[in-house]
């Protein structure tokens, strides 16, 4: 396999995180039981001031949600816009901040969210090997 397609496969499994992610943010307010139910209420209904403004955890939690749709459609543009030209050094730190990723999914949220990232950083840190293994004659 080439540093290219590693790093394109690395961009599919990252947008379709998004798209998964996007389909969980969208969606987060249907509670599947009572207790959840009760939850998901008070998270919108109880509200507080900061920096001068009326705001909920809701707020909070589906802003977050929000962004991180489009941080996951920006790493997904890097690792297909860095295919065509394999630079080592974006790679890496996007490899890194994969596995980070993955690793901060997994402890806080689930497996099969830190399976899509977990899966990208190692395609990511592939084509870094494939790339230094073309390079040395």
């Amino acid at each position: 396999m080439s540093a290219k397609l590693s790093l394109r496969i690395a961009a599919v499994l990252i947008l379709l995180h998004a798209f998964g992610h996007t389909f969980g943010t969208l969606g987060w307010k249907k509670a599947p039981n009572a207790q959840v139910g009760n939850v998901i209420n008070d998270m919108q209904n109880i509200h507080f001031q900061f920096m001068g403004r009326q705001v909920s955890f809701a707020n909070f939690y589906e802003g977050y949600g929000i962004s991180m749709i489009f941080v996951l459609l920006l790493v997904a543009a890097l690792l297909w816009h860095f295919s065509y030209s394999i630079q080592a050094k974006p790679i890496a730190f996007l490899t890194i901040f994969l596995l980070l990723l993955a690793f901060t999914e997994y402890v806080y949220f689930f497996s099969f969210a830190a399976a899509f990232s977990l899966l990208a950083g190692v395609c990511a840190g592939l084509s870094l090997l494939q790339k230094s293994k073309k390079a040395t004659p």
